[in-house]
């Protein structure tokens, strides 16, 4: 069958492997629909031996079950599914309580990750990360999987500071940062101020559900404070799913006394907190950071929920596998609105 595997550190290409089987407790699922992400692309740039080569990549997987393996119940051939790709050890505190994202034995890895993805024709999976999707379009089931579940996931976290009349700042409106802005929109009250250095972008959150849309740039400050008010007040929440220096120096320089910062991106921005009494502070006082992981396999049947009631539609710009390594250099270089997806 084809796949697309990374063959090396930094080295992205298609090539021809055995079509796996199902192992016990796993299903073979004929792939649908893959979403491109910049996880990916941290893949491919990390050090030799971070991640195991060769690997089929893609994490954000939607498909057709073509066979279970032995001790599976629940599935047969032609259930379609989205799959959840993180895989706990199962036994710590953490998996325990369904926080497969806070595991505390396995290091993270998962489908896609640590074992092969979906970025070929089929893949097999443990049977455990599936969720049913019913007859929803499988281009817009697989970005689900983690643009859709990570921003919710960082909405949850979020959640005690997201009340009616609240304000929410959202940096970023790609992959992830458009699904957020469809999110806050379906499940909270909020004021939500889109930003994103591309005019095209602030478009589609507006057209998402977007109150206020700011272009990023030398008085990105400036014009958001100029909306949420002097410090001490501020954005109740915001969410960067950027996570370069200069989003997370607007992140913490608009936020609220007392709210709270979640650094999604991956950029490899550094965010200085230093606690001082004498002069103002790197963070506003009282004000928590946090750094969510994708998130649980409940929230993402949460996410299915949402998408099958119309309330979160993934804006997708879709690619055939042959030309994956193309739409992953267009990711790069900031060329994709939305969310590439795959199309074997």
């Amino acid at each position: 069958m084809r796949a697309v595997r990374m063959t090396a550190p930094g080295v992205l290409e298609q090539v021809e492997v055995a079509t796996p089987t199902a192992g016990p407790g796993e299903v073979l699922l004929r792939v649908g629909a893959v979403g491109a992400c910049h996880s990916d692309l941290h893949i491919l740039d990390a050090p030799a031996g971070t991640f195991p080569t060769p690997i089929t990549l893609g994490h954000e997987i939607a498909g057709t079950v073509d066979q279970v393996g032995a001790g599976v119940t629940g599935w047969s051939a032609g259930d379609r599914a989205a799959v959840y790709g993180i895989i706990g050890c199962g036994r710590c505190r953490a998996c325990l309580r369904g926080l497969e994202n806070q595991c505390r034995v396995v290091p993270v890895g998962g489908v896609g990750l640590s074992r092969d993805g979906g970025l070929a024709d089929q893949v097999a999976v443990p049977a455990s990360r599936l969720l049913r999707i019913g007859d929803m379009d499988l281009t817009q089931a697989a970005p689900l999987t983690d643009a859709g579940l990570t921003p919710y996931h960082a909405i949850e976290l979020a959640r005690p500071k997201l009340r009616p009349g609240t304000t929410c700042v959202v940096i970023g409106i790609g992959g992830l940062g458009h699904m957020a802005v469809q999110i806050l929109v379906a499940t909270t009250a909020v004021r939500i101020i889109a930003v994103d250095t591309s005019v095209a972008a602030l478009d589609l959150a507006s057209r998402m559900g977007a109150h206020e849309v700011v272009q990023a740039g030398p008085d990105s400050v400036d014009k958001i404070r100029a909306l949420v008010g002097p410090p001490p007040d501020g954005a109740d929440v915001v969410l960067d799913f950027v996570g370069a220096d200069p989003t997370l120096t607007t992140a913490r320089q608009v936020v609220a006394t007392g709210g709270r910062l979640l650094l999604v991106g991956l950029a490899g921005g550094t965010l200085p907190v230093r606690p001082v009494a004498d002069e103002p502070p790197t963070v506003p006082l009282e004000t928590s950071v946090e750094v969510p992981f994708w998130g649980t396999r409940a929230e993402l049947q949460e996410v299915i929920a949402l998408a099958r009631l119309g309330q979160l539609h993934a804006d997708v710009q879709a690619f055939p596998l042959d030309q994956a390594p193309e739409a992953y250099e267009l990711l790069r270089r900031g060329e994709i609105h939305g969310r590439a997806v795959i199309v074997p």
